[in-house]
């Protein structure tokens, strides 16, 4: 388990177009197929422990929680958190406040 931000702080300004105030987080160019969804964690809620079938990038945009993998250490994460899974990595997450998330899956996941 890998964990990123994607947070405002490690955006890129956009300075073409005429823009301003406006920045830019790439997330991830695939070439491979590719599920892009959302996870909505109620409070109190989890997923349940599982192995990625494929490598899964997991972005808070609302909410916190917590994310562990086998050795049941939980790391907490918020908005602007991501986490990365690789093919195989057995996982769990869940949130006291509840938390809505991004999943991005494919076969291959090229992070900026």
């Amino acid at each position: 388990m890998k964990i990123f931000k994607f947070t405002q702080e490690v955006a890129n300004q956009i300075n073409n177009y005429q823009s301003m105030n406006s920045f830019y987080t790439k997330i991830t160019k695939t070439v491979e197929p590719t599920n892009i969804g959302f996870i909505y964690i109620e409070p109190g809620g989890v997923v349940g422990m599982h192995e990625a079938p494929v490598p899964q990038l997991f972005i808070v945009i609302q909410g916190e929680g917590w994310v562990c993998g086998e050795d049941k250490e939980k790391e907490m994460i918020k908005t602007g958190d991501g986490v990365l899974w690789q093919k195989g990595e057995a996982h769990e997450s869940g949130s006291n406040s509840g938390l809505t998330a991004l999943v991005i899956q494919s076969e291959q996941i090229n992070l900026a």
